[in-house]
């Protein structure tokens, strides 16, 4: 055994948002933590959760504590258990980056409705947009931010969250600089995820995928469209899921 760098995200991946129980949870937080004491494991949430609404979950369900936080669908990394984004990574994140400019476009589209200003980051502006709608306004917006020159990428996920965030940042982007921070290979590193905005973290390299049992039907067409052999599709649903896959990649 040696240690490893696991990234998962947490709703309907780590934890039941909706189907089921948690049962597979507790079984897998005494895997890791005795990993991480024993062999050096480094234990990553990536979420498009906010600080506000990661501490909800975080006492719901009784979350390990993790060795880094990425927060904010990848545009803010916290180290540790420090209540201060890494500034190594916001100053990645910070060139072209125009918040007001990127609200006043986006105003002119009244299928776009502003998610709560706890879900409003520095970098990151969020909306519910209704899947009907997403198919005509996603590439106008998109052709507006691009004429702008704005430095950013639109990520629709779940059917109806909208976020734009900075180009250079996502959560597998998120992940290759923790990654790289603490020298682990791609070969050493798994993530774990179930819908749209979770394919930049399979997408990013060879790190070893596992794809839960109740993933969404938009990373499963991905997945299918984009085969590899270092990414696995559980069967289990969420942590039971994810047991299955470290099972099969050898790192448990």
């Amino acid at each position: 055994m040696t240690k490893f760098l696991f990234v998962t995200d947490l709703d309907d991946t780590l934890v039941h948002r909706t189907v089921g129980d948690d049962n597979a949870l507790p079984e897998l937080n005494e895997l890791l933590n005795r990993h991480r004491q024993e062999y050096g494991t480094k234990i990553v949430y990536s979420t498009g959760r906010s600080p506000v609404l990661y501490k909800e979950l975080q006492a719901q369900k009784n979350l390990l504590q993790p060795d880094a936080l990425v927060l904010s669908v990848g545009t803010e990394i916290y180290l540790d258990g420090t209540d201060t984004p890494d500034s190594g990574w916001s100053e990645i994140l910070s060139p072209e980056w125009d918040r007001e400019t990127i609200l006043s476009l986006a105003g002119k589209y009244p299928e776009l409705v502003r998610q709560p200003d706890s879900e409003q980051r520095p970098f990151k502006v969020s909306f519910f947009l209704e899947q009907d709608l997403s198919a005509n306004v996603l590439p106008q917006l998109e052709a507006q931010l691009q004429k702008s020159k704005l430095n950013v990428k639109l990520i629709y996920s779940s059917g109806i969250d909208l976020d734009i965030v900075p180009h250079s940042s996502d959560k597998g982007q998120a992940m290759q600089f923790l990654r790289q921070k603490w020298k682990f290979a791609a070969e050493q590193t798994v993530v774990c995820g179930d819908s749209g905005n979770d394919i930049a973290l399979f997408a990013v390299g060879n790190e070893r995928g596992i794809i839960v049992g109740n993933a969404r039907k938009e990373l499963l067409q991905w997945h299918n469209e984009h085969p590899a052999d270092y990414r696995y599709l559980a069967s289990s649903f969420c942590a039971g899921g994810i047991i299955e896959g470290l099972n099969y990649f050898g790192f448990l």
